[in-house]
């Protein structure tokens, strides 16, 4: 008698489908802090460290901005065929062939 008289008045406070939505945002919260920390960690690397003087090399390369036709000379890279510097929020064009010597 108790057994089955109490069992309404357990889940009536909350409902069947009520608990299933709590479980649900419990759920969805978890994930949503999850995922916001991952995001957030991933903002936290670490700058790298830069390249050790040896590893710089010699070019010789003129860039031209296309816009206001400022001109850059780079002289060290990294690559021996770099991207190009920014300016004018655009990319600057090669003047100099990177194959010449």
């Amino acid at each position: 008698m108790i057994s089955g008289a109490t069992a309404p008045l357990v889940l009536g406070a909350f409902g069947g489908a009520s608990i299933w939505r709590i479980v649900g945002a419990v759920v969805f919260a978890v994930v949503l802090l999850w995922i916001g920390s991952k995001v957030l960690g991933g903002f936290a690397r670490p700058v790298p460290a830069p390249p050790d003087p040896g590893e710089l090399r010699r070019v010789r390369f003129t860039y031209r901005c296309s816009i206001c036709a400022t001109e850059v000379r780079m002289t060290q890279a990294n690559d021996e065929v770099p991207e190009p510097p920014r300016h004018c929020m655009e990319d600057m064009e090669l003047v100099t062939s990177p194959y010449d010597d």
